[in-house]
This record gives structure tokens, C-alpha cells and sequence, in this order.
């Protein structure tokens, strides 16, 4: 669908009416600065608006569409390439507010998961509540996406995205861990015992001896079976 070509015709129709374009807009229920969008070849009139702006204009939707006039031979082959221009404009058109849609959750959700790291303290079980749920938004972000893909396609480039998301959130939280000296926020168990507390994350396990004392330290040992009752011992 050429929109330029469009524009000038719809120029050229409201001039050859004796319309301004404050005076068409007004008929139409649209700003004069949409008529002008439409003119210059920018914008498109919305779907709803292509019949009343043809009936305004005094030509048929077919020539509307076509940015010219038809002459009655031409008029079926006119028609027919004009409905399959228009399926194709309006799936575009859906395809861009997909996308649109996709990259604003996309955005949304990457700038939950690192406001909730930055805000809750490590300790807190909100900040990895929050992180996973800004993993979930984005995906349905990037599904957005992915729609037109098959089904093997768009599951492996969702599973991927998520994977990424997971493996970037758990090294931000490592490098905490070993620069900040913070707690872990991603462990799946949490032992308690005298002055030191056991973290087991998925991948490697932290203790933290002299918990809330000046001399408190955090010990980043390999992934291993534990002993609940003596966690003590990897303070000594």
C-alpha cells in the first residue's frame, strides 16, 4: 500500500471539494493534524475512517486505497489487488503493536527484577520474588516476538531468553556475594545456627560466620551435602 501516493490523493480530493483540512478533520471527528499526517504519507487513516473519509471525498473506497481514479474496466483488478494490500497492511500494522507491546514488557520487566535487587536487601525474599516475576513479564515480552515462529522454534527462543535472564540474575547475585559480602538472595535452603547461617544456592553454597559482628565474614564453598546440626564447623 503506498501511503505517500494515498496522501497526495486525499490532498488532491479535498482540495478539488473546497475542504480545508480544520473543515474535513471536523467531519471526520480527527485533529486537522491527522489529515495532514495522512497528506504528507506518514500515517494511515485508521481502518474505521477509510469509508467516511471516501463518501467525504466523493470517490470509492476502491480508489481511495488504489490513490487514484479507477476506470470502470480496471475496477475489478483494482479491487482485488486493493483487499489483499489491505489484509497485508493491517497484519503489518497488528505486527508492529505486537512488537511494540513485546519491547515495552520486555523493558518492564528487565527494570523490575534490577529495582528489586537494588532496593530490598539481600536478606529480603521479596528482591528474588520480585526479580522472578520481572523474568516472567519480560518473557511474555519476548513471546511477542517470537509469535510467527513455529512451535519448536518460538519454544526454543523463549526457553533460551529465560535461561539468559536466570544465568545474568545469578551472576549479578554472585558478584554480590563475593565483592559486597552480601547474602545471597537465590539460595534454595537457609540453615541457622549459633552466630553463623548455611545459604544453598543451585550452584555453590555460602557461609556466614559471626552473623552481624564486626568480624563477620562470608565463606563461598563448593556445592556439597551438609550437616545441619554443625554448620558451626565451617566457622572454625
Amino acid at each position: 500500500m503506498n501511503q505517500e501516493k494515498i496522501g497526495k490523493f486525499i490532498a488532491e480530493c479535498r482540495k478539488n471539494n473546497d475542504l480545508t483540512q480544520e473543515q474535513l478533520g471536523e467531519k471526520l471527528g480527527v485533529t486537522s493534524k491527522s489529515i495532514s499526517r495522512w497528506e504528507n504519507g506518514k500515517t494511515m487513516p485508521d481502518l474505521s475512517l477509510l469509508k467516511p473519509l471516501s463518501d467525504e471525498l466523493g470517490i470509492s473506497l476502491n480508489e481511495l486505497l488504489s490513490g487514484e481514479k479507477i476506470k470502470e474496466k480496471d475496477y475489478p483488478e483494482k479491487l482485488e489487488e486493493n483487499i489483499i494490500k489491505t489484509i497485508d497492511y493491517t497484519n503489518k500494522k497488528l505486527e508492529n503493536r505486537n512488537n511494540f507491546i513485546g519491547l515495552l514488557l520486555i523493558a518492564f520487566g528487565v527494570l523490575i527484577s534490577i529495582t528489586a535487587i537494588a532496593i530490598f536487601p539481600s536478606e529480603s525474599s521479596w528482591g528474588s520474588i520480585y526479580s522472578v516475576f520481572g523474568v516472567i513479564i519480560s518473557l511474555v515480552g519476548i513471546s511477542k516476538f517470537t509469535k510467527r515462529l513455529t512451535y519448536i522454534k518460538r519454544l526454543i527462543c523463549n526457553f533460551s531468553y529465560f535461561l539468559i535472564f536466570v544465568v545474568v540474575l545469578l551472576i549479578i547475585d554472585y558478584i554480590g556475594v563475593v565483592n559486597i559480602h552480601q547474602a545471597p538472595r537465590f539460595s534454595l535452603i537457609k540453615v541457622t545456627g549459633e552466630n553463623v547461617v548455611y545459604y544453598d544456592t543451585p550452584f555453590y553454597d555460602v557461609v556466614r560466620c559471626n552473623v552481624d559482628d564486626d568480624n563477620e565474614t562470608f565463606k563461598i564453598i563448593k556445592n556439597q551435602d551438609y550437616d545441619r546440626n554443625n554448620i558451626d564447623n565451617y566457622c572454625k
